[in-house]
This record gives C-alpha cells, structure tokens and sequence, in this order.
C-alpha cells in the first residue's frame, strides 16, 4: 500500500468539517492521514473532538500577536507534528503572504468565502442569496 499523505487541519471553531476529514482519513485505502489538528482558539470544540479521537492537537490565541508572529507557531506545530499539507477547514484567519508562500501547492482552503466581500460566519448563505457563483 502506497503511503498516506500527512496532513494537519486548521480550526477556529466546532471542527465540523475537521471531523468529516478526520472519519474519512479512517476509511479503508484513506490516502491521507490526519497528523495535527491546529487553532487560533484555545476553546475552540473541534480541539476536543480531535483529542478524543486520539489526534494531536495544538492551540494559541492570535490576540496581541502580529499575523506573521503567530504564523510562525502555527506553522511550527505543523512541521512537527510531520504534515505535508495543510487544510484549512473553518479556519478564520487570513494568512501572511510568507505563510501561503512557503505551503503554495501544499494548502487546501475546504471553507472558502469570497473574501473581502463576505468575511465572517454564513459566508455561502449571504454570497447566494446575493445573486454570487
């Protein structure tokens, strides 16, 4: 068997998606595993989910941080924890351009808005009902 793609995910919140990810990395022939699940919010429901699920988790609030400051721990945890590519599933941060440099090719946004025009929660709700593709 070929082997698995390690990627970690990037949460801000309940992990929704996160879990969709981490059940069907456990399907059989799943060619990816979850290594890290990662977040910007200590509190953030998805964390616990992963830790019960037996997923190595990492938290740090980004609040007094620069972006690129706490970039840098985030992405730390990631190259420890031995990811090859991140998803970003509900991750509600923009990212510094040097972080999306480094993992161009390598990150995989599952949540996507059509930012700047609909930042926030219920972005696919208000881009529909505005008429967007």
């Amino acid at each position: 068997m070929a082997e698995k793609g390690r990627i970690a995910i990037l949460i801000s919140g309940a992990g929704t998606n996160m879990a969709a990810l981490l059940y069907a990395s456990r399907i059989d022939n799943a060619p990816f595993e979850v290594v890290l699940v990662a977040s910007n919010d200590p509190a953030a429901p998805g964390l616990a989910l992963a830790a019960l699920e037996g997923v190595p988790t990492f938290a740090h609030p980004h609040k007094g941080m620069t972006r690129e400051a706490h970039d840098a721990l985030m992405e730390a945890a990631v190259r420890a924890a031995g990811a090859e590519t991140i998803v970003l599933a509900g991750y509600m941060r923009i990212l510094s351009d040097g972080f999306v440099e480094r993992w161009a090719g390598r990150m995989l946004n599952i949540h996507p808005s059509l930012l700047p025009k609909y930042k926030g929660l219920d972005t696919f709700a208000r881009a529909i009902e505005a008429g967007d593709s």
